[in-house]
């Protein structure tokens, strides 16, 4: 698994990657954060990120994703028969963003394709630069996958996730 950690302390962000081991770096503040695969424990904190991501996008309360979707995506990072994967970014043992990716087949390439689907850092944690990192987190999985191209689109009207 590669692995992703930013430094915002510098100026922009600094990008470390390693494929073998997790590497820990302070994200200004004191505050650390490790971009992970994420684990079958960590159910409950992702919920609350998931339905925050589908809030954004319109998906709450009367126009709610039903239930099966979200049990099928969750248990879907796990099936290994399945090309669906997730990050998280993890604060101090709390999650504070997501990103979900999954690898296709294109009818241009030979080669597998990376679609970066999901991504989404807790409102209070913005601005610490784990959005980039999960992006780059996504990016090296894919390279360590063999996988050349990673494409991600976003709504015209999210000014935050565009300048990323």
């Amino acid at each position: 698994m590669g692995d992703i950690s930013v430094d915002s302390a510098d100026c922009g962000a600094v990008i470390r990657a390693r494929l073998d081991d997790l590497a820990l770096m302070p994200m200004g503040m004191g505050h650390s954060v490790v971009i992970r695969p994420i684990q079958p424990e960590d159910f409950n904190e992702w919920l609350p990120l998931w339905d925050g991501y589908n809030a954004f996008y319109g998906r709450s309360g009367p126009t709610a994703l039903p239930p099966e979707i979200t049990e099928t995506t969750w248990r879907r990072f796990f099936d290994p028969a399945e090309p669906v994967f997730a990050l998280v970014a993890d604060s101090g043992g709390r999650l504070v963003g997501l990103t979900h990716y999954l690898y296709h087949r294109s009818t241009t390439r030979i080669e597998l394709t990376c679609y970066l689907q999901d991504l989404y850092t807790d409102p209070a944690e913005r601005g610490r630069g784990i959005g980039r990192a999960l992006i780059n987190g996504v990016y090296e999985q894919a390279r360590a996958a063999g996988i050349r191209r990673v494409y991600w689109q976003t709504q015209d009207s999210n000014a935050a996730g565009r300048l990323l």
